[in-house]
């Protein structure tokens, strides 16, 4: 149930990168695209049986592998970054443009 959750979430936000026309709401999909990837990644690396790798009096625990940790963290501040960097770029774009519709921007830059 939760790989369909997942999955239908990254379907949502594929389809509104492609068939949506305006440019934050390409934004907000590339995002919503985002946490599904990396809720995918998640929901593959979870696994049962394994203790957080923290130093305890308990011998002979399994650990889990912290480097997924802190690729997900990466992921998350990367996509973070470029988010920002493309709302700044929208908003330089919105300044000579009266509209976000990429059609009317392709329309107006072609003439």
């Amino acid at each position: 149930m939760l790989e369909a959750c997942v999955i239908a979430t990254i379907l949502c936000g594929f389809i509104g990168i492609i068939f949506k026309e305006n440019l934050v709401i390409k934004i907000i999909s590339m995002d919503i695209m985002s946490t599904g990837v990396i809720a995918y990644y998640i929901l593959i690396a979870a696994r049962d049986g394994l203790h957080t790798p923290i130093i305890s009096d308990r011998p002979n625990l399994d650990y889990a592998d912290p480097v997924p940790q802190a690729v997900i963290l990466t992921a998350i501040v990367i996509g973070l970054s470029i988010q920002a960097l493309m709302l700044v770029g929208v908003m330089k774009l919105a300044r000579n443009n009266p509209t976000l519709e990429t059609k009317v921007i392709e329309d107006s830059v072609t003439k």
